[in-house]
Protein backbone atom coordinates (compact mmCIF):
# COMPACT_ATOMS: atom_id res chain seq x y z
CA UNK A 1 0.00 0.00 0.00
CA UNK A 2 3.17 2.48 0.60
CA UNK A 3 3.79 2.16 -3.14
CA UNK A 4 -0.06 2.93 -4.18
CA UNK A 5 0.26 6.27 -1.40
CA UNK A 6 3.07 7.41 -3.10
CA UNK A 7 1.66 7.00 -6.49
CA UNK A 8 -1.35 8.97 -5.37
CA UNK A 9 0.80 11.54 -4.00
CA UNK A 10 2.73 12.58 -6.84
CA UNK A 11 -0.40 11.98 -9.19
CA UNK A 12 -2.17 14.60 -7.32
CA UNK A 13 0.40 17.10 -6.72
CA UNK A 14 1.31 16.86 -10.51
CA UNK A 15 -2.53 17.62 -11.44
CA UNK A 16 -2.41 20.73 -8.85
CA UNK A 17 0.12 22.15 -10.34
CA UNK A 18 -1.84 21.83 -13.62
CA UNK A 19 -4.60 23.10 -12.37
CA UNK A 20 -3.60 26.05 -10.55
CA UNK A 21 -1.84 26.91 -13.50
CA UNK A 22 -5.04 27.20 -14.95
CA UNK A 23 -6.30 28.86 -12.24
CA UNK A 24 -4.24 31.88 -11.78
CA UNK A 25 -4.04 32.40 -15.70
CA UNK A 26 -7.17 32.02 -17.12
CA UNK A 27 -10.44 29.99 -17.09
CA UNK A 28 -11.78 29.11 -19.96
CA UNK A 29 -15.53 27.25 -19.59
CA UNK A 30 -17.08 24.67 -21.58
CA UNK A 31 -20.09 22.71 -20.66
CA UNK A 32 -21.32 18.58 -21.05
CA UNK A 33 -24.09 17.07 -22.19
CA UNK A 34 -25.69 16.76 -18.86
CA UNK A 35 -25.02 20.81 -18.58
CA UNK A 36 -22.18 20.51 -15.96
CA UNK A 37 -19.18 22.50 -16.58
CA UNK A 38 -16.26 21.24 -17.61
CA UNK A 39 -12.68 23.08 -17.89
CA UNK A 40 -9.46 22.63 -19.76
CA UNK A 41 -7.76 22.24 -16.12
CA UNK A 42 -10.01 18.94 -15.80
CA UNK A 43 -8.68 17.66 -18.48
CA UNK A 44 -5.30 17.94 -18.37
CA UNK A 45 -5.26 16.92 -14.50
CA UNK A 46 -6.97 13.77 -15.67
CA UNK A 47 -4.56 13.23 -18.08
CA UNK A 48 -1.85 13.31 -15.36
CA UNK A 49 -3.73 11.51 -13.30
CA UNK A 50 -4.00 8.64 -15.70
CA UNK A 51 -0.87 8.51 -17.15
CA UNK A 52 0.50 7.78 -13.13
CA UNK A 53 -2.35 5.36 -12.11
CA UNK A 54 -1.98 3.19 -15.54
CA UNK A 55 2.16 3.21 -15.19
CA UNK A 56 1.89 1.91 -12.05
CA UNK A 57 -0.95 -0.11 -11.69
CA UNK A 58 -1.72 -1.05 -15.57
CA UNK A 59 -4.23 -4.08 -14.66
CA UNK A 60 -6.18 -2.16 -12.58
CA UNK A 61 -9.15 -0.21 -14.85
CA UNK A 62 -9.72 3.54 -13.66
CA UNK A 63 -13.14 4.99 -13.82
CA UNK A 64 -12.21 8.91 -14.27
CA UNK A 65 -14.94 11.24 -14.58
CA UNK A 66 -14.00 13.31 -18.26
CA UNK A 67 -13.17 9.67 -19.21
CA UNK A 68 -16.68 8.14 -18.43
CA UNK A 69 -18.11 11.49 -20.20
CA UNK A 70 -16.51 10.61 -23.16
CA UNK A 71 -18.25 7.27 -23.16
CA UNK A 72 -14.72 5.61 -21.53
CA UNK A 73 -15.85 2.95 -19.48
CA UNK A 74 -13.63 0.32 -18.63
CA UNK A 75 -15.20 -2.97 -17.27
CA UNK A 76 -14.93 -3.24 -13.33
CA UNK A 77 -17.16 -6.66 -13.03
CA UNK A 78 -15.55 -8.47 -10.24
CA UNK A 79 -12.40 -6.15 -10.35
CA UNK A 80 -10.88 -3.37 -8.14
CA UNK A 81 -10.71 0.02 -9.66
CA UNK A 82 -9.81 3.45 -9.27
CA UNK A 83 -12.19 6.53 -9.11
CA UNK A 84 -10.59 9.95 -10.10
CA UNK A 85 -12.85 13.36 -10.11
CA UNK A 86 -9.49 15.21 -11.76
CA UNK A 87 -11.14 18.36 -10.21
CA UNK A 88 -13.76 18.21 -7.94
CA UNK A 89 -15.56 21.38 -6.82
CA UNK A 90 -15.61 22.81 -10.69
CA UNK A 91 -17.86 26.06 -10.21
CA UNK A 92 -15.56 26.52 -6.86
CA UNK A 93 -12.82 26.56 -9.10
CA UNK A 94 -14.52 28.60 -11.97
CA UNK A 95 -15.77 31.33 -9.23
CA UNK A 96 -12.39 31.50 -7.92
CA UNK A 97 -12.99 30.39 -4.28
CA UNK A 98 -10.27 27.61 -3.03
CA UNK A 99 -12.98 24.45 -2.32
CA UNK A 100 -12.04 22.62 -5.51
CA UNK A 101 -9.91 19.06 -4.83
CA UNK A 102 -8.21 16.51 -6.82
CA UNK A 103 -9.35 13.04 -5.89
CA UNK A 104 -7.82 9.61 -6.48
CA UNK A 105 -9.63 6.46 -4.61
CA UNK A 106 -8.88 2.74 -4.51
CA UNK A 107 -12.52 0.30 -4.53
CA UNK A 108 -12.50 -2.71 -3.48
CA UNK A 109 -15.23 -4.96 -2.97
CA UNK A 110 -17.43 -2.16 -3.25
CA UNK A 111 -15.48 -0.27 -0.50
CA UNK A 112 -13.05 2.82 -1.07
CA UNK A 113 -9.83 1.43 1.14
CA UNK A 114 -7.69 4.24 -0.06
CA UNK A 115 -7.93 7.68 -1.16
CA UNK A 116 -6.28 11.51 -1.38
CA UNK A 117 -7.75 14.60 -1.83
CA UNK A 118 -5.69 17.63 -2.50
CA UNK A 119 -6.66 21.36 -2.18
CA UNK A 120 -4.12 22.56 -4.41
CA UNK A 121 -5.65 26.08 -3.54
CA UNK A 122 -5.37 25.76 -0.08
CA UNK A 123 -2.05 24.09 0.37
CA UNK A 124 -3.84 21.00 2.09
CA UNK A 125 -4.35 17.39 1.20
CA UNK A 126 -5.81 14.39 3.30
CA UNK A 127 -4.92 10.83 2.71
CA UNK A 128 -5.36 7.51 4.11
CA UNK A 129 -2.19 5.80 5.64
CA UNK A 130 -1.40 2.41 7.11
CA UNK A 131 -3.31 2.32 10.42
CA UNK A 132 -5.72 5.82 9.63
CA UNK A 133 -5.34 8.78 8.24
CA UNK A 134 -3.75 11.58 7.72
CA UNK A 135 -3.37 15.94 6.68
CA UNK A 136 -0.53 17.12 4.33
CA UNK A 137 0.62 20.93 4.27
CA UNK A 138 1.47 21.92 0.59
CA UNK A 139 4.26 24.00 -0.16
CA UNK A 140 5.62 24.85 -3.49
CA UNK A 141 4.34 21.16 -4.67
CA UNK A 142 6.27 19.25 -1.53
CA UNK A 143 4.68 17.68 1.91
CA UNK A 144 5.48 19.77 4.50
CA UNK A 145 4.33 18.53 7.23
CA UNK A 146 1.96 15.74 8.04
CA UNK A 147 0.00 14.87 10.94
CA UNK A 148 -2.36 11.90 11.89
CA UNK A 149 -6.11 12.71 12.22
CA UNK A 150 -9.15 11.17 13.79
CA UNK A 151 -13.12 11.98 13.82
CA UNK A 152 -13.67 13.57 17.09
CA UNK A 153 -15.84 12.33 20.32
CA UNK A 154 -19.83 12.66 20.69
CA UNK A 155 -20.61 16.11 22.10
CA UNK A 156 -23.40 17.67 23.79
CA UNK A 157 -24.14 19.29 20.52
CA UNK A 158 -23.98 18.45 16.72
CA UNK A 159 -21.68 20.64 14.04
CA UNK A 160 -22.53 19.44 10.31
CA UNK A 161 -20.86 20.50 7.20
CA UNK A 162 -23.23 21.33 3.72
CA UNK A 163 -22.49 21.59 0.61
CA UNK A 164 -22.35 25.42 -0.44
CA UNK A 165 -23.65 24.89 -4.22
CA UNK A 166 -25.90 22.60 -3.50
CA UNK A 167 -27.72 22.84 -0.27
CA UNK A 168 -31.50 21.46 -0.53
CA UNK A 169 -34.75 21.48 2.27
CA UNK A 170 -33.94 18.34 2.61
CA UNK A 171 -30.45 18.80 3.97
CA UNK A 172 -31.47 21.68 6.18
CA UNK A 173 -35.01 19.50 7.54
CA UNK A 174 -32.51 16.22 8.05
CA UNK A 175 -29.91 19.02 10.17
CA UNK A 176 -32.73 20.10 11.84
CA UNK A 177 -34.02 16.68 13.13
CA UNK A 178 -30.92 15.46 14.32
CA UNK A 179 -30.03 18.45 16.23
CA UNK A 180 -27.62 20.28 14.84
CA UNK A 181 -26.24 23.44 16.90
CA UNK A 182 -24.22 25.10 13.80
CA UNK A 183 -22.96 24.65 10.14
CA UNK A 184 -20.59 25.36 8.01
CA UNK A 185 -20.82 25.58 4.34
CA UNK A 186 -18.16 24.01 1.99
CA UNK A 187 -17.23 23.05 -1.45
CA UNK A 188 -15.84 19.63 -2.96
CA UNK A 189 -15.51 16.36 -1.11
CA UNK A 190 -13.33 18.69 1.88
CA UNK A 191 -16.44 18.11 3.79
CA UNK A 192 -15.71 14.69 4.42
CA UNK A 193 -11.93 15.74 5.43
CA UNK A 194 -13.69 18.38 7.87
CA UNK A 195 -15.08 15.84 9.28
CA UNK A 196 -12.12 13.23 9.19
CA UNK A 197 -10.09 15.78 10.69
CA UNK A 198 -12.98 16.51 14.03
CA UNK A 199 -13.78 20.10 12.64
CA UNK A 200 -17.48 18.72 12.09
CA UNK A 201 -19.80 15.47 13.25
CA UNK A 202 -21.82 15.02 9.77
CA UNK A 203 -22.00 15.49 6.23
CA UNK A 204 -25.48 15.07 4.77
CA UNK A 205 -25.85 15.05 1.43
CA UNK A 206 -29.68 14.86 -0.59
CA UNK A 207 -28.67 16.12 -3.10
CA UNK A 208 -26.97 13.82 -6.57
CA UNK A 209 -23.56 12.93 -6.59
CA UNK A 210 -21.42 10.43 -8.45
CA UNK A 211 -19.12 7.85 -7.12
CA UNK A 212 -16.14 9.59 -8.02
CA UNK A 213 -17.47 13.32 -6.25
CA UNK A 214 -17.51 10.77 -3.10
CA UNK A 215 -15.10 7.81 -2.72
CA UNK A 216 -11.40 9.80 -2.08
CA UNK A 217 -13.57 11.86 0.33
CA UNK A 218 -15.09 8.82 2.23
CA UNK A 219 -12.14 6.85 2.57
CA UNK A 220 -10.24 9.61 4.26
CA UNK A 221 -13.61 9.45 6.53
CA UNK A 222 -13.58 5.72 6.91
CA UNK A 223 -9.73 5.56 8.07
CA UNK A 224 -10.75 8.44 10.13
CA UNK A 225 -13.29 6.40 12.24
CA UNK A 226 -16.35 7.70 10.56
CA UNK A 227 -18.80 6.12 8.05
CA UNK A 228 -20.97 6.80 5.12
CA UNK A 229 -24.20 5.52 4.90
CA UNK A 230 -27.24 5.80 2.51
CA UNK A 231 -30.80 6.53 3.94
CA UNK A 232 -31.26 2.67 4.29
CA UNK A 233 -28.12 2.95 6.92
CA UNK A 234 -26.32 0.61 5.24
CA UNK A 235 -22.83 1.10 4.52
CA UNK A 236 -22.39 3.56 0.81
CA UNK A 237 -21.25 1.43 -1.90
CA UNK A 238 -19.22 1.54 -4.68
CA UNK A 239 -19.31 0.35 -8.19
CA UNK A 240 -23.25 0.96 -8.72
CA UNK A 241 -23.46 -0.01 -12.54
CA UNK A 242 -27.14 -1.53 -14.07
CA UNK A 243 -29.06 0.98 -11.61
CA UNK A 244 -33.03 0.97 -12.43
CA UNK A 245 -33.23 4.21 -11.20
CA UNK A 246 -30.03 5.96 -12.42
CA UNK A 247 -26.97 5.74 -14.15
CA UNK A 248 -24.18 3.92 -13.49
CA UNK A 249 -22.13 5.30 -10.62
CA UNK A 250 -24.45 7.69 -9.41
CA UNK A 251 -24.80 7.88 -5.86
CA UNK A 252 -28.30 7.55 -3.63
CA UNK A 253 -28.54 10.63 -0.78
CA UNK A 254 -26.19 10.16 2.07
CA UNK A 255 -24.65 10.81 5.16
CA UNK A 256 -21.25 11.02 6.55
CA UNK A 257 -20.58 10.48 9.92
CA UNK A 258 -17.70 10.81 12.70
CA UNK A 259 -18.19 9.14 16.14
CA UNK A 260 -20.82 10.85 16.53
CA UNK A 261 -23.23 8.83 14.65
CA UNK A 262 -26.97 9.12 15.43
CA UNK A 263 -28.39 5.92 16.58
Amino acid sequence: MAGMDQVFLDAALEAGRAIMNVYENGIDVSYKDDASPVTIADEKAEEIILGHLEGAFPDIPVVAEESVAAGRVPDIAGKSFFLVDPLDGTKEFINKREDFTVNIALIEGGVPTAGIVYAPAKGVAYRTVAGGAEKLVIADGAVTAAAPIRVREKGGELVAVASRSHNSPETEAFMKEIGVSDFTSVGSSLKFCIVAEGLADVYPRFGRTMEWDTAAGDAVLRAAGGITVGLDNASLPYGKTNQASDSDFANPFFVGWGSSRAG
